[in-house]
């Protein structure tokens, strides 16, 4: 005998515009959902298989035995399965029990909101509601100006970023958010982007293998407890980004691959379903329903997770059909080319519908081939993001700081051809965990020379990274120049901190977050080319660059000069617009931050001169590998 009763959330509306492609809230219908307000006692449970010939729920309440827990199929060819379950309460396991054509899976519900700890796969029954105490930054959010803000995000990885000192484990999310917070506001960062902090069965993916898209990790804790993370960073003035992943997922049994026995989420020709490089599915985006779960869990993370944007992952595999495959394993689409139209066409609708609900957050695009207008409008023709990784600075200023200082001089087009292109896009400068990972070294120890020479070249690319147009991105260790690569089973090498040229880094770093998110000119625009302006790009033979970062006020004027060599200058006359004078705001090279100390002018008489085209000059000295920054006195 079935126990199940019939129950629907869904309305033939909801019906239509799951259908329709264009259902965004669809967590507040698929899942398991504890009846809090009804007479009936139990657990509605629903989910989509359309090619099941019979689904059960099994789990901690039927002893896992689904004989008389079956759900109802609806009557509309939806493929969906609902029903209440009366035994089933909040805290128990639980799985569908799908059949198809003889064949039974037991599978992980896809809009589960709790999971078991991995490696158990089995999803939880939950309540996630939460008293949210961050209504100030709610509403400040809302008011302000993201386009003329300023952006240093601190990147992270949970799971590594401290360990508990008595048991060598993860910290939960309660001691996540307490000591996170007051680093983050201690170091001058304005937001923290959290590697995918979705549930994942594998634990070397580092999040980037989803399996649970509707649920916070267990590893740290549960629902409430990652709202409470959220919360404590928005009472620090902290805005929280959460990596996102649409563009794959595994292809683990108990999980959406082959959910119904059919391909249900993925796209069944290998050629657009399967991802060579991670060997994982690709979602079927032309699949109305799969957009409808993807968008829903988008929103699902800004609306019940108070999350400030999406920093989207892999968009540039989405994007093109060929991409990592070689001749003859994709086929063009209807016009001819390599561009996945339908991803295409996904990816801006998903834009609109973020932006329409939440204008207030951010998406990011880590989007590294030069594909046109990646954060500009959809009414433009855009993709509509709000910002997109500039990986080609990546890669150039990284491979030229990799160089000896002798052969710098000749590649001084690396460290300024991102100039050419700074403002094509909304840019932000990513040093992301993927540069100090799998033998590519940390970035202290892609610096040429001795001990000293590589922290004094680390401080120069920061003080470099935090001048150059763009918002910032800095994976954690990185702040502090750890010497070794990042390992994701162990705590960064806090201990390095006892050590004055580590310390120094840190200090630089946390004066550079302050000074950038104090200075107008060296954010106001930082997506708009009237910030920015050359003073000198052609002395390769000292390879040394000068330019000036601007706001909209004179006063807010900027003067930047970068040695990328140890040779010492003095006297080195620089050509700059009329003023009074210049006062010193930093200066890489300080006895504060493991430098030299090389004797600098600390204001700069400005002189009528002809220097660089301009009719004014200042002379200065300038410090060997350093970056110096003053501000203009008008």
């Amino acid at each position: 005998m079935n126990k199940t009763l019939p129950y629907s959330y869904f309305s033939e509306f909801d019906i239509y515009l799951f259908k329709e492609g264009r259902h965004y809230k669809l967590y507040e219908k698929f899942g398991a959902h504890p009846l809090k307000k009804s007479q009936i006692k139990g657990t509605y449970f629903s989910v989509w298989a359309p090619s099941a010939d019979r689904v059960e729920v099994v789990g901690d309440f039927n002893y896992w035995d689904g004989s008389e827990s079956a759900l109802f199929v609806r009557w509309d060819s939806s493929g969906i399965w609902e029903g209440i379950i009366p035994e089933a309460a909040v805290g128990q396991r639980y799985k569908f029990r799908i059949y198809n054509n003889g064949k039974v899976m037991d599978k992980a519900d896809p809009y589960a909101r709790f999971n078991e700890h991995p490696p158990e796969t089995a999803s939880i029954i939950w309540d996630i509601d939460h008293k949210w105490k961050d209504d100030k930054w709610m509403k400040q959010r809302k008011e302000k100006d993201h386009y003329h803000a300023p952006m240093s995000v601190y990147e992270v990885h949970l799971g590594s970023w401290k360990k508990d000192m008595d048991n060598g484990r993860p910290l939960d999310y309660h001691r996540l958010a307490d000591e996170l917070a007051e680093y983050l506001n201690y170091m001058g960062y304005t937001h923290v982007e959290l590697m995918p902090i979705m549930e994942h069965p594998y634990e070397p993916s580092w999040g980037y293998q989803v399996t649970g898209y509707f649920a916070p990790s267990s590893r740290f804790g549960d629902p409430q407890g990652f709202k409470y993370f959220v919360e404590t960073m928005h009472n620090h003035g902290i805005g929280v980004l959460l990596d996102w992943v649409p563009a794959h997922f595994p292809s683990d049994e108990f999980a959406l691959a082959n959910f119904d026995g059919s391909h249900l989420y993925e796209h069944p020709d290998p050629r657009r379903g399967y991802h060579p490089d991670w060997k994982s599915l690709i979602f079927n985006y032309g699949r109305n329903e799969v957009k409808s779960f993807l968008i829903s869990n988008a929103i699902f993370w800004l609306e019940q997770y108070h999350a400030d944007g999406l920093r989207v992952d892999a968009v540039a595999s989405m994007l093109y059909l060929d991409y990592s495959r070689n001749h003859g394993e994709w086929e063009a689409n209807e016009f001819g080319g390599n561009e996945n139209l339908e991803a295409i066409a996904f990816i801006k609708e998903f834009n609109e519908a973020v932006y329409a609900q939440f204008p207030s957050v951010l998406t990011i695009a880590e989007e590294s081939t030069n594909f046109p207008m990646v954060s500009k409008p959809t009414f433009m023709g855009g993709l509509g993001f709000a910002q997109k990784w500039m990986m080609g600075w990546m890669n150039d200023t990284l491979n030229y700081f990799s160089k000896d200082p002798i052969y710098r001089q000749y590649h001084q087009n690396d460290i300024t051809f991102s100039l050419n292109y700074a403002f094509s896009e909304n840019f932000m400068l990513p040093l992301s965990h993927d540069e100090v990972v799998h033998g590519k070294q940390s970035l202290l120890y892609k610096m040429p020379g001795d001990e000293w020479q590589k922290h004094a070249n680390f401080r120069t690319l920061m003080g470099y990274m935090f001048t150059h147009p763009g918002t910032k991105l800095l994976f954690m260790g990185d702040d502090f120049a750890q010497s070794g690569e990042w390992n994701f089973n162990e705590s960064i090498d806090w201990r390095l901190l006892d050590y004055k040229p580590h310390r120094g880094g840190l200090n630089l770093v946390r004066d550079l977050n302050h000074l950038y998110t104090k200075e107008e000119g060296l954010h106001h625009f930082n997506f708009e080319g009237q910030g920015f302006e050359w003073i000198d790009i052609a002395d390769n033979t000292n390879s040394i660059i000068s330019f000036l970062r601007k706001s909209e006020n004179k006063e807010d004027t900027i003067l930047v000069v970068a040695n990328f060599t140890p040779t010492p200058h003095q006297n080195y006359r620089l050509g700059c617009p009329d003023s009074k004078e210049w006062k010193i705001l930093l200066n890489t090279d300080d006895d504060e931050y493991f430098g030299s100390n090389f004797p600098i002018r600390d204001v700069l008489k400005t002189e009528q001169k002809p220097m660089h085209g301009r009719e004014f000059s200042v002379n200065c000295n300038i410090p060997p590998l350093s970056v110096i920054i003053y501000k203009i006195e008008c």
